[in-house]
């Protein structure tokens, strides 16, 4: 079995992708989406810590998340989160995928990928290469053809706020596109 090492900063900045079993599209409606920011609605209520961005895609989700100071339980959350929307999804008559035996001895559902990829925002510079690559990730898997085309990110309220200009991530910007951030990202 590998050794998986996660790296736990207090306070600290993560980036994180979470995808689901299989790569469902589970999360391609309204509804799962609403379910998903109920859970982490709630998680949040429960253990504080501040969402700096997110975006859903049909398959996986990018998030940036900051700790409190002296808390680094970032997998803590995320178990609850994924917990709390797998209990909702299959409530609703939401379909998993394939359970094995090892699956249903350890009682996993077949909802989320067992485990997520997390990577440590480092520096400013580290944080703003992720922060673009989440914020046009649904550009860069074809779904738009411009970041603020995408209504389920946190794009939009960073353009409100004067961090990204309306423009910004338009498919074509080689800039953009020539950005390889997979070895942080799980993709």
């Amino acid at each position: 079995m590998a050794d998986y090492r996660r790296c736990y900063v207090p306070g600290g900045s993560f980036f994180f992708t979470v995808v689901t079993e299989g790569r469902a599209p589970i999360l391609g409606n309204d509804m799962t989406r609403d379910l998903l920011r109920a859970a982490c609605r709630d998680v949040r209520h429960r253990w504080p810590f501040r969402i700096d961005a997110l975006v859903m895609l049909h398959d996986h989700v990018h998030a940036i998340w900051t700790l409190p100071p002296g808390d680094a339980d970032y997998s803590k959350r995320w178990g609850a989160i994924k917990k709390q929307f797998t209990q909702s999804w299959l409530a609703v008559g939401g379909a998993e995928q394939a359970r094995s035996r090892s699956r249903d001895r350890y009682r996993r559902r077949g909802v989320w990928q067992r485990r997520f990829w997390e990577h440590t925002l480092r520096d400013d510079n580290d944080y703003a290469r992720h922060f673009d690559y989440l914020h046009y990730n649904p550009v860069k898997h074809g779904l738009v053809a411009r970041a603020r085309d995408w209504p389920y990110s946190s794009f939009q309220f960073w353009v409100e706020r004067g961090v990204y200009d309306a423009h910004w991530g338009c498919r074509g910007d080689e800039r953009l596109e020539s950005t390889d951030l997979s070895a942080t990202t799980g993709e």
